[in-house]
């Protein structure tokens, strides 16, 4: 099976949906592939089922299609699905699922993109063919435990946040959670919402240093981000870590510092974003989330903290971030992604390579990023000489 179009892209997330959709507004034609059975497999199979997105709406819709009057300000998991669903009938985008790509690789005669990929269901290879290649696998591909010593000899439930739905199933238990981004912090407030015997691990895996990253609520962004519309960022920072030292106090103690650049510059900056409070931090502070040092081994059903403590656990949940795999099936292409499978240029030029090859979602800059990544393929690829319309 050989299939040609104007241009290939890997990946049916937000990312692949929205650099699909602006092509079709331009009449460019295009075909999506994606591994899993579903758009949005990482929203719809590996997201947990409290999760809203911590952007105000306006922050957070793909190009060319506003939410729902009706949607609230901040917009829960399901009802982010729904409307990822409807952008994809709206711009008539259709994905050939179940398609696992194991290459890509640009012959230099032809001048085209040559795409294998495996059919899930029948085990067949199949050929495709563009002369541009957008990389939509994004940021969050595959999720990433780090190397911990004797974490094989744990007998009890061990899993990735991508894998976690609810705490249902661990009440009573003592649950370990590792991480504490936005992830970590929600599922440790998730599992104490359902009675588990909370733990999370703060600070810093390598060192016994503490954390250093702000922490805000989905209002302060808000107000901090309509304020940067208007006023200096600088200005924007010092009034959101001014809020978030009133409302949360001296954070230290528990494992979290501030960082020395305020939350949007360092955002901007390094692709860090602030931990959005839940609810978390009072438990915390209530004592009935524990905050516990750095991993330092595991025992069979014990960890050794870096402060010499022992202690039982029946569940872990890492939620250690994500890594990036499009280094596994992209050959021989240097121009566009490092090692690590990350643009080499940082923003705002990150997003295009040599020989038509492009990249959406790898900005560290979420849903809103991805739309600037998806508009700005679709703009370049509609100027460039020997690309063909409907």
């Amino acid at each position: 099976m050989k299939q040609e179009t104007v241009v290939i892209i890997v990946g049916g997330g937000p990312a692949g949906l929205a650099t699909s959709a602006c092509l079709n507004v331009r009449g460019i034609p295009n075909i999506v592939l994606e591994r899993e059975d579903c758009s949005a497999s990482l929203w719809k199979k590996r997201t947990y089922g409290r999760l809203k997105l911590h952007l105000a709406k306006q922050f957070c819709q793909l190009p060319h299609l506003s939410f729902p009057s009706d949607a609230p300000t901040f917009v829960p998991k399901d009802g982010f699905i729904q409307y990822l669903d409807d952008y994809t009938s709206h711009f008539n985008i259709n994905p050939i699922y179940c398609r696992l790509v194991e290459s890509a690789s640009f012959d230099v005669t032809d001048e085209k993109w040559l795409v294998l990929a495996k059919n899930a269901l029948s085990g067949a290879i199949e050929n495709y063919v563009a002369k541009f290649l957008v990389v939509a696998t994004g940021e969050n591909s595959q999720g990433l435990i780090p190397e911990i010593s004797g974490l094989d000899s744990f007998g009890g439930v061990a899993m990735h946040s991508s894998h976690y739905d609810n705490g249902q199933n661990f009440c009573d238990k003592d649950v370990l959670v590792v991480g504490s981004g936005n992830s970590g912090m929600e599922i440790a407030y998730d599992l104490a919402d359902w009675d588990a015997k909370t733990s999370i691990v703060i600070r810093s895996p390598e060192k016994t240093f503490n954390i250093c990253v702000h922490v805000l609520t989905k209002e302060m962004v808000r107000f901090g981000m309509k304020l940067l519309k208007f006023i200096p960022c600088d200005l924007v920072d010092s009034t959101v870590v001014m809020l978030s030292k009133f409302l949360h106090g001296n954070l230290a103690k528990y494992g979290l510092e501030r960082p020395d650049k305020g939350p949007f510059l360092l955002k901007n900056m390094t692709g860090q974003s602030p931990v959005i409070d839940v609810g978390t931090l009072k438990m915390i502070k209530s004592g009935k989330i524990q905050v516990l040092p750095a991993v330092k081994r595991v025992d069979g059903d014990y960890v050794e903290f870096s402060n010499g403590i022992k202690k039982n656990f029946d569940a872990k949940v890492f939620a250690t971030g994500y890594k990036s795999t499009v280094r596994t099936w992209l050959k021989d292409e240097t121009s566009l992604f490092n090692e690590d499978g990350m643009p080499q240029k940082s923003r705002p030029n990150h997003w295009k390579g040599d020989d038509g090859l492009y990249c959406a979602g790898f900005s560290s800059s979420g849903l809103f990023g991805i739309s600037k990544d998806a508009m700005n393929i679709a703009e370049d690829i509609n100027f460039m000489p020997g690309k063909e319309k409907n």
